[in-house]
């Protein structure tokens, strides 16, 4: 047996360095880096069985072109060679006419630096196409980072094991970051206290000392409300203040307008769980916030990161390196981006697309996309009102290309549809948003049928096209060479390619002394940036949604048998209930009439769903919740929760605003259809 250094490719916070046991020729193990400072030798579960996806009777292994109407997901198998002439042939045909018609739509299918985007972005740069703003995830909680901190930084997650207070503010790692959920249990077992603030009551809520079901969308409201708490009790580190924060007055001021008092009106809480919260955070040392992302997919969700992340700076938290907080670590690699993308390539000036618009982009504009790229993504599944993005998607004027590794719902609706190697397959490097080590990723055995690496389908695609300059005929070890600015690093590629991982040369308290990467080197409470665009530039609530029509929120949260679309079509990763699910307190589905297991229809101006009731207390009145994302075709109506999600975008960075979702529920399902009794041949992929 062999055992082969990788890491994890998944858009995943923790980022995990693999070795994966080689026997005969096929993977027969996935464990963890046992030095790795947050691996720490354990894979998730899901990775842990990676093998069963590996080796998936469903792989994609030849390319193959449509044959029957789109969304059909019907295809015959054809050569590479006809399936990148063609692929160069139409590319080529729509670039003479306006390569901005041209679209390259990817994100966190991996999280590689080689097969993430490298020789994909040289070629759509030298093509002009349409450039794709990815703001799918994060982007609302990356600019609050960036106008509060200068850039994604926070503290070293295996720190958290040493803290005395841990606020999960919007996070449930024990199903999206498992081993951050260890360094808490760690702090847990040595006496600190773990306070979750979640609309609902997940699995970390309920292993926490202390759960505050905040009403979603309200998270900036509470974190104002703390600040002025802090202030009134002189809870502040003064020093630091003056020292390391610009804007502190002004910031003062806006939170005189949030007491206690009107932040619990604002965010369905008591006044005393406010005020306790904030005294126990200001009296607290070291304390440390884990942020995530879901509390940022609001309207508000920028301006709510900004609030949050004020709090270390106040307290001085940042003197310690098991206090601050984190939300995002990526900014701390030095990512030679230039090297990898070529934007010297970029002819003119295209135009940018806003990923989170999608379906705007592709019906509704003036000059629509005539040919759409699809790789690392799952754009018919995941980005909002899917129904738009489906009508665009069967759009016979539109070719679309996808590279894949199973026929997802994409998938069905691709003229040519090409079969991409896994992680286990191909060569990459990785960096981290959860953490702060670089990991290497070597192939450990043959890909199957005749599926290609991303760079490598890129890299023919180029020669069919007939670039001539040298980047495009750079391997993926010379691409990998070139990713990062290596004297910065603590290691160089040979070095990381024995060792597996490397932990960057940082302080381990980044910010004890000031040092941030904003213009003036301290945290801006006063967003500067921000006036200069016309934005509020302090921490803000925009007030809240009503609509009589739809008086339920839904969340639409992770999975733990998914991630994100990955993994939701194996056998061993479906959820218990087999079909998607809606959770609803007792009390709202008393008021309807709704009992457990009914087939209820969840609908709002955007479209509806059927999915089976949950009764439970987990969620609040008020809220419901579908964890997801299922493959809409293995759903009973061929839909998932983002039929229901809309294209309005948050306040900063233009991210989308998945739990801004109001709706009703209603039973029974309308048109005497029973959904979960059909076939379980229509939920097969």
């Amino acid at each position: 047996m062999s055992i082969i250094h990788a890491a994890c490719p998944h858009d995943c916070p923790d980022t995990c360095a693999l070795r994966v046991h080689v026997e005969g020729g096929r993977v027969v193990k996935v464990t963890g880096n046992v030095e790795h400072p947050l691996t720490c030798g354990l894979p998730c579960a899901k990775v842990g069985r990676y093998a069963e996806r590996l080796y998936h009777p469903d792989r994609l292994l030849h390319p193959m072109k449509r044959i029957g109407p789109k969304g059909e997901g019907r295809f015959r198998r054809i050569s590479w060679d006809e399936a990148l002439d063609l692929a160069a042939e139409r590319l080529n045909t729509v670039a003479t006419r306006n390569p901005q018609a041209i679209l390259p739509y990817h994100y966190g299918g991996t999280m590689g630096l080689v097969q993430g985007d490298s020789m994909s972005a040289r070629l759509f740069h030298k093509l002009g196409a349409s450039r794709l703003q990815k703001t799918i995830c994060a982007e609302a909680g990356f600019q609050g980072l960036l106008h509060t901190y200068g850039a994604g930084m926070g503290m070293h997650a295996q720190h958290l094991a040493e803290a005395r207070l841990i606020l999960l503010w919007g996070t449930n790692p024990i199903v999206s970051g498992i081993h951050l959920w260890m360094k808490v249990q760690e702090a847990q077992k040595r006496g600190a206290r773990v306070v979750v603030i979640d609309p609902v009551r997940t699995q970390t809520a309920e292993k926490a000392d202390l759960h505050l079901p905040i009403r979603p969308g309200t998270d900036a409201a509470l974190a104002l409300a703390m600040i002025h708490v802090l202030i009134r009790e002189q809870l502040l580190d003064q020093d630091y203040i003056a020292r390391y924060t610009e804007g502190f007055e002004a910031l003062k001021a806006r939170a005189a307008a949030y007491p206690p008092e009107e932040a619990a009106r604002i965010c369905g809480l008591d006044v005393s769980q406010i005020e306790n919260l904030a005294l126990e955070y200001g009296h607290t040392k070291p304390a440390a916030i884990r942020l995530n992302y879901g509390m940022q997919r609001t309207r508000n969700g920028g301006q709510a990161t900004r609030a949050i992340c004020c709090l270390p700076s106040l307290v001085g938290a940042w003197r310690h390196r098991a206090g601050g907080l984190l939300l995002s670590s990526s900014g701390f690699f030095p990512a030679n981006s230039a090297a990898l993308t070529r934007p010297d390539l970029l002819k003119g000036n295209p135009r940018a697309i806003n990923m989170s618009l999608l379906g705007e982009a592709l019906v509704d504009q003036d000059d629509p996309i005539k040919l759409l790229f699809v790789y690392n993504s799952n754009p018919a599944a995941v980005a909002p009102d899917s129904r738009k993005v489906a009508q665009g998607l069967a759009r016979e004027d539109l070719f679309t290309v996808v590279l894949e590794h199973f026929q997802t719902d994409t998938a069905d609706y691709a003229d040519l549809l090409l079969p991409a190697t896994m992680q286990m397959e191909h060569l990459d490097i990785h960096k981290s948003y959860g953490h702060t080590c670089l990991a290497v990723n070597l192939p450990a055995v043959e890909a199957p049928g005749e599926a290609l690496p991303n760079a490598e389908i890129f890299r023919r695609l180029a020669r069919r096209l007939g670039f001539e300059e040298p980047c495009f005929r750079e391997s993926d070890e010379e691409i990998a060479r070139q990713a990062f600015h290596w004297e910065r690093t603590g290691t160089d590629w040979e070095t990381l390619k024995t060792t597996g991982w490397a932990a960057l040369p940082l302080p381990e308290a980044p910010f004890a002394e000031g040092h941030f990467p904003t213009p003036s080197g301290r945290c801006q409470l006063f967003a500067g940036g921000l006036e200069a665009q016309g934005l509020d530039p302090l921490p803000s609530w925009t007030g809240e949604i009503h609509d009589l029509r739809y008086p339920l929120t839904l969340l639409s949260i992770p999975s733990r048998d998914f991630l994100n679309t990955t993994f939701a079509n194996l056998a061993g990763c479906q959820p218990k209930a087999g079909v998607p699910t809606l959770e609803i307190h007792p009390m709202d589905a008393g008021l309807r009439g709704i009992q457990e297991g009914d087939e209820v229809r969840v609908f709002n101006a955007q479209g509806e769903i059927a999915l089976k009731a949950v009764l439970t207390e987990r969620v609040q009145p008020g809220v419901v919740v579908t964890p997801s994302i299922w493959w809409r075709k293995r759903s009973s109506d061929h839909k998932n929760a983002n039929e229901l999600t809309s294209m309005a975008l948050t306040d900063l960075g233009g991210g989308p605003t998945f739990y801004d979702c109001r709706v009703e529920v209603v039973k029974p399902f309308p048109s005497g259809v029973h959904p979960f009794t059909m076939e379980t041949s229509r939920r097969t992929s």
